[in-house]
């Protein structure tokens, strides 16, 4: 086993003023005045990214904060963006001078239309909707202005209220031609309308009153976030109760459905799936969906777009065995609801495993290991950590003389920096893995220095653009030093930073000390950059041979989020390209291409991506039940095409797994036997597994 050498821990100096200064005038500070204080004190100081508080950063904050206050523009008037334009060019001045004035301002105005937009829904949904005449709704926030008047924001309310009634009755329509129940398949129209109609007001009456839950606290926490976005959108302020919440999501304690979130535009989108979780073994909820509603079992659906993120994640989560029903709105526009029996991560699903993968009447044997996450033993307790459990699975692979290896980093979020150093150091001598950099000085190498390889045979690294951080930073390792070839999708995730956080009380002192807790901050210290000097930022890991994708044409990953850090390079380190390799990468794309121009499951990948692309910048959509209707029918008879991509085995593929893969005893244990089953069906079906067979045969040969 390779022992690691020269880590050290990535701390954060939070260059600050053991106690803050008073404000003139005050005697003690307001706790929103420190918290100001506080936050872009660390900001100047330890941010990766220089910001200079100016009127161009003005601009930026005041529009994120008008954005993220009233995306859908279902609230403001233009008469109140104009009231609050006085501010756009004063929010650095409002910074420095730690100032709530356009804070202020903005929830005068927005309590006013709340309680005038409440009376809306009521009025509208008390009679039936005219869905014979027709007319389209514009869902896309950015191709609408804000209304001119009452009447204008009224008849926006409408339109809104008809379609979510129109979604509703469709579903219900269609329940009814399948249904076998006389109480639902007797049903009038009429009466199916009143339903969707009565669906909906109680829906709109559960988000008002969520709104007129809001506390002070939640206002400001948007307020500083939208300030602080303009750095990066990986730095956050965190409340005391919000930092609370993601301790418990971070230790995996947490008992739910196990998908990461983010928000964007006022919608929830799921960002990664656990592996291991609920959400991973239900199989349904994917990313990119867009989450609409919450419900709670058989209860009525809570809205949750443009709710903050901390309070629709506290409907999403709960006690394991519990039921939660997510509305979502999926890539090609087709709304579902997905159930989901809420239960804690199973860990051996996010540990490495291995198969043997052959095909029939060709002689090579491929070793394959698909690793989830990386994972590690913060505790020092004995437990599992990725890089050593990926080094048993190659030595009993290689004592079935394999002549080439498949590392699956497909879907892998990342984890462990150690972990992702060590891993590295099994295919090579020595040399350096990754560069680490601060705003300011040098950057930090992180290398190899045990010169034993564990294995040098053909390598072959599997990514996608879900694989990031520390997925990338092996496959661009790999990729610098020509040890093997990466294969996936035009690029990786593009994550190529670091965060720490800071709990803001320290900072507090003597009289300062009463207005505690203030909460934490989330903050980006340093960035990422391979050992030729290029950062994996933003671009990611260019794969040597790229593979069509279902989101080769949708931004996923660090494109998709505003003042995301760029890309940029750094002086590139000395190292030895690696020796073993023999294969010309010219020749193993163009035979890959030629290869994938002719293979049906990746022209249907190819053109499904075309789909989603194109069904992603249709934004108006028509709101008459006929219309509706067809345009539903159209698209799932598009997307119907290409449901059983990756569902049919690949003739002569054998997938096997060694009889002590696992640990566990599996030979009496039903449900290990059906879970290894399922591992080695999927990959007896998936085009890229084939794919990159064929590209290690190649290189082999």
């Amino acid at each position: 086993m390779k022992q690691f050498k020269g880590i050290v821990l990535l701390c954060l100096l939070f260059i600050l003023p053991t106690q803050i200064s008073k404000t003139e005038n005050v005697a003690i500070p307001d706790k929103e005045h420190v918290l100001m204080d506080l936050i872009f004190q660390g900001l100047s100081a330890n941010h990766y990214k220089s910001v200079t508080l100016n009127d161009e950063y003005s601009n930026h904050a005041f529009d994120m904060y008008i954005k993220r206050t009233d995306y859908n523009k279902r609230f403001f008037l233009n008469e109140d963006i104009e009231k609050l334009n006085v501010y756009r060019n004063k929010v650095d001045d409002l910074v420095k001078d730690k100032s709530y004035e356009l804070f202020e301002l903005s929830i005068d105005i927005m309590d006013k239309r709340i309680q005038q937009v409440k009376t809306f829904y009521p009025d509208i949904l008390k009679k039936p909707f005219d869905f014979e005449r027709q007319e389209f709704i514009e869902l896309d926030a950015d191709k609408k202005d804000f209304a001119n008047n009452i009447k204008e924001l009224k008849e926006r309310w409408r339109k809104s209220l008809k379609y979510q009634t129109l979604r509703k009755l469709h579903t219900d329509l269609e329940q009814q031609e399948k249904s076998e129940v006389d109480s639902i398949k007797n049903k009038s129209f009429k009466e199916m309308e009143a339903d969707a109609r009565e669906y909906v007001r109680k829906s709109q009456e559960n988000f008002f009153e969520q709104l007129e839950k809001l506390e002070r606290q939640d206002r400001v926490s948007v307020y500083i976030n939208s300030l602080i976005s303009i750095y990066d959108p990986h730095t956050n302020y965190f409340p005391p109760k919000d930092k609370e919440n993601f301790d418990i999501a971070i230790s995996g304690r947490l008992e739910g459905i196990g998908a990461q979130l983010n928000q964007k535009d006022g919608f929830i989108k799921v960002s990664r799936i656990v592996p291991g979780s609920a959400s991973w073994r239900q199989g349904e909820l994917e990313v990119g969906d867009i989450i609409l509603k919450v419900a709670q079992a058989d209860d009525e659906p809570v809205d949750v777009v443009d709710m903050r993120l901390d309070k629709a994640v506290q409907l999403i989560r709960g006690k394991k065995g519990t039921e939660v029903r997510l509305t979502v709105q999926k890539l090609d526009g087709e709304i579902k609801i997905i159930s989901i029996i809420r239960d804690i991560v199973v860990l051996k699903e996010t540990y490495a495993r291995s198969a043997i993968l052959q095909e029939e009447g060709v002689d090579e044997k491929l070793g394959y290991i698909k690793l989830p996450k990386f994972y590690t033993d913060f505790t020092k307790t004995g437990g599992r950590t990725s890089s050593d459990d990926v080094a048993n699975e190659i030595e009993k692979l290689k004592k079935e003389n394999i002549d080439g290896l498949i590392l699956d980093l497909r879907n892998n979020g990342g984890g462990s920096l150690q972990d992702v150093v060590k891993m590295v150091g099994l295919f090579i001598e020595t040399g350096p893995i990754v560069q680490v950099k601060a705003r300011a000085g040098a950057p930090y190498i992180f290398e190899d220095n045990d010169p034993e390889i564990q294995y040098n045979g053909p390598l072959l690294v599997m990514v996608n653009p879900l694989s990031a951080s520390a997925s990338e930073i092996l496959a661009a390792a790999i990729q610098d030093y020509n040890r093997g070839v990466i294969i996936g999708a035009k690029e990786t995730h593009g994550k190529g930073t670091v965060q720490q956080f800071v709990n803001l009380d320290r900072f507090l002192s003597g009289d300062l000390s009463e207005i505690k807790p203030l909460g934490s901050i989330k903050l980006t210290t340093q960035k990422f950059y391979r050992i030729d000097g290029r950062s994996t930022q933003l671009r990611g890991v260019q794969p040597d041979i790229i593979l069509p994708h279902v989101y080769s044409y949708i931004d996923i990953g660090e494109k998709e989020f505003d003042y995301a850090l760029g890309w940029d390079e750094i002086e590139a380190l000395d190292f030895n390209k690696s020796p073993q390799s023999n294969f010309d990468i010219k020749d193993l794309q163009k035979s890959s291409s030629k290869r994938t121009k002719h293979n049906t499951t990746f022209n249907l990948i190819e053109e499904n991506a075309q789909r989603l692309k194109a069904q992603n910048e249709e934004t108006l959509y028509p709101i008459d039940l006929k219309g509706y209707q067809e345009h539903q029918q159209e698209r799932k008879e598009k997307s119907e095409k290409f449901k059983d991509i990756n569902k049919t085995p690949i003739p002569g593929l054998n997938a096997s797994v060694l009889a002590n893969t696992d640990s566990l005893e599996i030979a009496n244990d039903s449900s290990e036997i059906t879970r290894l089953n399922i591992f080695t069906e999927d990959l007896e079906k998936d085009a890229y597994i084939y794919e990159t067979i064929c590209i290690a045969r190649q290189m082999i040969n």
